[in-house]
């Protein structure tokens, strides 16, 4: 009878049922709204980021801006054109005119040099230079873009973009090269190529640095990605950091709350970092990066259970002779894939040899043709998006020969490629949709979906491309400013793989 009476009403447990339903619904509708909002605040972004790009290219641009720094961890910024709305632009205010130390210098003035085209009168060739050889390499070489994604990731995440990535070893520099997550990063002879070529044509004026972020900007469009407006003006580094290098770089293996911690070091909130891993949507994943995952996780002598078991089985078809046993180095990003493999995915998934997409104001993609480089001379604009260049390749260049070998070179590691089913969801949308079946590639990856509100971005980036490619050309902008050099805090290399 007591046991009876001890019991709650049905009513009551009717009552504490629909409490919890209308919990989860509201928190739903919360995150929803905040999602619509999310979407509005970012297509406005994205567009004034484009007319600031394209309408001021030169230091009338700054005029528009206001800078002012509230805190050491809250910035805000104003446009002219959004005065109405100044606290759309926060998330963006971090990566703007950012000192040496990623802060603006005292009194709120930046350097002068971090402004847009910075190189419009000591060398106006430049831009359009780097855009037209990457191009034209990407034609004949699609893993070139997911190797410059990866390279101006990890050199900007150690010590800030200022190309200390590039440094080889020398008396009082440890270069970061040699350092296991960097071990098998590609690309740093594009990097030398457009460097040589600059030099030929603007000697000593176009810093390695520079030319590493714009030069992955242009891998990111011609991958499909978003274009995103960048300063110029960065400094290169005298010192390298490997040993920062071996300790900070995020893992493969690390589980979520680890990754969101690495980034939020870097200044990368969650949203933010669940946007910048999407970056692994192109490219090839090398084996050694996940072969745990595949014979013994955690050293259970079992695979990883979150894996997808019709996933498991073609990834352990592309590792066959990869020992179970083999260390597992810490890259955040995708490696290049090999000639031979399945190239990297264009805007449609497909790979073009003849064209390349030029951004839209929209954040759409038309087809245009991809420009041959001309080595000895000067595109037609600095500031189009499609310059247009007359010679040929074989044009004689300092950098013809080492151009050839890269052309010829292969890439021979086993891995899986990103787009291994064919997928042709565009820029993002494979690797999103691929975590929500849970077939992640790297543990890292599929971590995002062990967290609620990680796990609601990778739903709106799965559902919504056109979200993903504004939030991830927001945060590239942000990633390709972290603690730049600026003024007389660097220096300008003559030789992208040696200090001054």
């Amino acid at each position: 009878m007591n046991r009876i009476q001890s019991r709650p009403p049905q009513k009551q447990k009717q009552k504490q049922k629909q409490k919890v339903e209308n919990k989860k619904r509201k928190k739903m509708l919360t995150a929803i709204y905040e999602l619509a909002m999310m979407r509005r605040v970012s297509f406005l972004v994205f567009l004034l980021c484009i007319v600031i790009s394209f309408k001021n290219q030169n230091a009338d641009t700054k005029k528009g801006l206001n800078i002012t720094t509230t805190s050491t961890t809250s910035r805000s910024f104003s446009y002219e054109y959004a005065a109405s709305d100044p606290s759309a632009f926060q998330v963006v205010a971090g990566a703007l005119f950012l000192s040496d130390d990623g802060k603006l210098e005292e009194g709120g003035e930046p350097y002068r040099s971090m402004e847009y085209d910075f190189y419009r009168d000591s060398c106006p060739q430049a831009e359009g230079t780097i855009r037209a050889m990457v191009r034209y390499l990407h034609k004949s070489r699609s893993d070139v873009a997911p190797a410059l994604l990866r390279l101006v990731f990890h050199d900007c995440f150690i010590e800030g973009c200022d190309a200390s990535i590039l440094l080889d070893d020398a008396e009082g520099v440890d270069s970061e090269k040699k350092s296991p997550p960097n071990e098998s990063l590609k690309g740093y002879d594009v990097i030398n190529i457009i460097k040589e070529e600059l030099e030929e044509i603007c000697p000593g004026v176009v810093s390695c640095a520079d030319i590493l972020a714009l030069a992955a900007r242009e891998g990111v469009v011609l991958a499909g990605g978003p274009f995103y407006p960048l300063y110029t003006g960065r400094k290169d580094s005298r010192l390298a950091f490997a040993d920062i290098a071996t300790l900070e770089l995020p893992s493969p293996n690390a589980d979520l709350s680890e990754t969101l911690a690495s980034f939020a070091s870097r200044g990368f909130d969650l949203r933010e970092t669940v946007t910048l891993l999407g970056a692994h949507s192109i490219g090839v994943i090398h084996c050694k990066f996940f072969n745990n995952r595949l014979h013994n996780f955690g050293r259970s002598n079992e695979p990883d259970p979150s894996l997808d078991p019709d996933f498991l089985n073609l990834l352990r078809s592309k590792c066959r002779n990869i020992s179970s046993t083999s260390p597992t180095p810490s890259p955040p990003y995708v490696d290049s894939p090999s000639s031979s493999a399945a190239p990297s995915a264009d805007f449609d998934g497909s790979v073009s040899s003849s064209s390349a997409p030029s951004p839209n104001f929209d954040g759409s993609f038309s087809s245009s043709a991809a420009p041959s480089p001309n080595f000895n001379g000067s595109p037609k604009s600095t500031t189009a998006l499609s310059p247009a260049f007359d010679a040929s390749p074989s044009s004689p260049t300092a950098s013809i020969f080492s151009l050839e070998a890269l052309l010829a070179s292969t890439f021979d590691e086993p891995g899986i490629n990103v787009t291994y089913d064919g997928h042709q969801g565009g820029f993002g949308t494979v690797y999103y949709r691929s975590l929500l079946q849970n077939r992640g590639v790297l543990y890292a990856d599929q971590q995002l979906m062990a967290g609620e509100e990680t796990g609601i971005w990778v739903r709106a980036y799965a559902s919504d491309v056109s979200l993903f490619r504004r939030d991830f050309a927001l945060a590239m902008m942000k990633l390709s400013n972290l603690r730049v050099l600026t003024g007389p805090m660097g220096q300008i290399r003559l030789n992208c793989s040696k200090g001054a």
